[in-house]
Order: structure tokens, then C-alpha cells, then sequence
């Protein structure tokens, strides 16, 4: 009873912070129906401020980290990208009204990383004064890159049985809605394509730019003048804009089948925990922080807001956008961004912050 009190009043303490607030915030403007509305220009360009100071943190700490330290986590950030996406094609992508590549794009989605999420959880970290290393923006593309890769290919492979068995042994199949460059066929170039495609998604590219920078340059001076002063102000008005996303996306789910819902409202736990398991893995090989290990259970609980949609659309345009949207953005981010104090409440208990 007590344990259940500790966790209900965490929760409480978070929900009053700026980050949380403003996400149901949003919340609340859009159940209202209000007219109030950000432009698409301004929240891609405060999307790309906010990748680009989490990826220069990231590189500025890179230049100085242990090789080791880092390399336990990347190696347990795309272990759990991968095994959240083999673990949905295990469940979601076989209940009743569930297509297997619709099963498998929402798979995909929740197995990357939503920069945003990852971001309001630095963020509360920060405020809390919990460390954690400076090198965990890093670890979002080894988790990302390796969720919608197998979450693709799996896709396909999906979808090229599905075709076989309709055309028959003597027919031909082309993968990926096209021929010759626009189209995918069941070798290396699948995946070489869908690395192509989502190193250069504009939220990769942020990230990768800005860890590069922080790794090769010396940013440092415009890091603390513009990019750090920016970062929480900024990020208010993202989980606003999130907030109404996340309500208009609900009406999505009534077109799809129920499982979507339930889903998305208990995968972000699970994987939560897939990644928090990892993150102690790391910690008791490498020192891995407590901070670390939250903020990697952040990561895999979360689902791709921004990255993931367009990877899924061009890759797998078979699947339905209203199954794998719907749930990832509608219920899977704030059921993440909601479930952040679980994971600073459960690395205390473990490891003690």
C-alpha cells in the first residue's frame, strides 16, 4: 500500500511540472474543441532546435566519453528496438482484426524513439537534479535505425508471402509500390534503402548533424548562449502541440480494430521495462548511471512521433496509417511521457538516485 501511495504521489509532483502540464494542457484545449493552433512551420522548426541541442550535448559529452561506457548501452539501446518490434509481430500482429503488416508498422513505431519524449524526460531528469551521461542522445539512432529496419523488413517479407499466395507460383511480385528505384526487392537493398531513408529523415539528420558537430567542432559557446536557454521554453510549447495531437488522434482508433487500444495503452509499459532491464545490464557492467537507465527505459517505452510516420508510409504503404498513428501518437506518447516518473520511482528503488 505504501509502495502504491509513493508512486501516486511521484506522479502527482510530475504531472504539476511545466512538461506534463502542458501535455494535458493541450489535452484539455483540443477535448474543449478549441481553435487554438500552432503552424505546422513553427512546430517542425522548434522539432528541429530541440534534435539539434540533444544531439551537440551529445556529441560535446562523445568527445570525452569512455568508449566502453558508451558502447554497453548503444549495444542495449538497439537490442531493445528490436526486441520490442519481434515482440509486437508476436502479439499485436496476431489478434483477431489485426493485419500482420499493420501489426508490424505499429510495431515499428513503438520500437523507435520519440525525440520529444526523450527530451520532456531530460528535461524532468535535469529539474529533479538526476545525472545521467552526456552521452545519451546518442544512443536514439542505434535504437530508432535498428526498430524501423526490422519492423520493414519484416513488413515485407510479410507482404511478399501475402502477394505470392494471391498471385499464385507462376506470377511476379515487386515489393514497395514501384519498380526500379522506388521499389524494394527481399535482399540488401531493402535494407540498405530503409537506412538510406531514415538516416535522412529530418529528425535523424538533426540529431546525427548536431552529435557530429558536438564531436568535431567546438559548439560550445553557441550551445550555451542559444541552444540551452532555448531548450525548456521550447519544449513547453512542443508538449502543448503534442498534447492536441495526441487527443485528435483518438477518434483514428474507432476505425480500427479495439486491440490497437489496448496496445497502445499497455506496450509502452512493457517495453518500458525491456528497456529498463537492459539499462541495469549496462549498469552493472559499466557504471551505467540510474539516470541512464531511466532515461533508456524512456527511449524504448516511447513511440516515434516524427521519424517513424514517414518511414512506415514510404516503406510500407500497405499499412493502414490510422492503426499505426492512431496508437503511437494518440496513446502511446502520453502513456510514455505519463509513465516517466515510474521509471525515476523504480531506479530508486534498484539502484538509488
Amino acid at each position: 500500500m505504501q509502495m502504491i501511495m509513493d508512486i501516486g504521489a511521484t506522479v502527482l509532483a510530475q504531472l504539476q511540472k511545466p512538461t506534463l502540464s502542458f501535455l494535458l494542457g493541450g489535452m484539455m484545449l483540443a477535448a474543449l474543441g478549441s481553435k487554438f493552433e500552432i503552424p505546422q512551420p513553427v512546430y517542425k522548426f522548434i522539432v528541429i532546435l530541440l534534435l539539434l541541442k540533444v544531439g551537440l550535448g551529445a556529441g560535446m559529452s562523445v568527445r570525452d566519453a569512455d568508449l566502453l561506457a558508451l558502447a554497453v548501452p548503444a549495444l542495449a539501446a538497439a537490442v531493445a528496438g528490436i526486441a520490442i518490434v519481434a515482440l509486437g509481430t508476436r502479439t499485436l500482429a496476431r489478434l483477431r482484426g489485426v493485419s500482420p503488416i499493420d501489426g508490424m508498422a505499429t510495431a515499428g513505431l513503438f520500437g523507435a524513439v520519440s525525440a520529444s519524449t526523450l527530451a520532456a524526460a531530460m528535461a524532468m531528469l535535469d529539474a529533479d537534479g538526476i545525472a545521467y551521461e552526456g552521452f545519451i542522445g546518442a544512443l536514439y539512432p542505434f535504437m530508432d535505425i535498428a526498430a524501423l529496419v526490422t519492423a520493414v523488413v519484416l513488413g515485407r517479407m510479410s507482404a511478399e508471402r501475402a502477394a505470392s499466395q494471391s498471385v499464385g507460383s507462376g506470377g511476379t511480385v515487386t515489393l514497395g509500390g514501384g519498380s526500379g528505384s522506388g521499389g524494394f526487392n527481399m535482399n540488401g537493398d531493402l535494407v540498405r534503402g530503409i537506412l538510406v531513408d531514415t538516416l535522412r529523415s529530418p529528425a535523424i539528420s538533426a540529431l546525427l548533424l548536431g552529435l557530429a558537430l558536438g564531436i568535431f567542432a567546438k559548439p560550445d559557446i553557441v550551445y550555451q548562449s542559444f541552444y540551452e536557454p532555448l531548450f525548456r521554453g521550447l519544449l513547453s510549447i512542443l508538449m502543448l502541440i503534442m498534447g492536441m495531437e495526441a487527443w485528435s488522434r483518438l477518434s483514428e482508433l474507432r476505425k480500427v480494430a479495439h486491440a490497437y487500444v489496448l496496445y497502445g495503452l499497455t506496450a509502452p509499459l512493457m517495453h518500458g521495462l525491456i528497456g529498463f532491464g537492459l539499462g541495469l545490464v549496462a549498469h552493472h557492467l559499466t557504471g551505467f548511471s540510474a539516470g541512464g537507465v531511466v532515461l533508456l527505459a524512456v527511449m524504448a517505452a516511447s513511440s516515434s512521433d516524427i521519424s517513424g510516420p514517414p518511414t512506415m508510409r514510404a516503406a510500407l504503404p500497405e499499412a493502414n496509417p490510422s492503426a499505426y498513428v492512431g496508437s503511437s501518437t494518440g496513446l502511446g506518447t502520453p502513456v510514455a511521457i505519463l509513465s516517466i516518473p515510474i521509471w525515476v520511482w523504480l531506479a530508486d528503488m534498484v539502484i538509488g538516485i
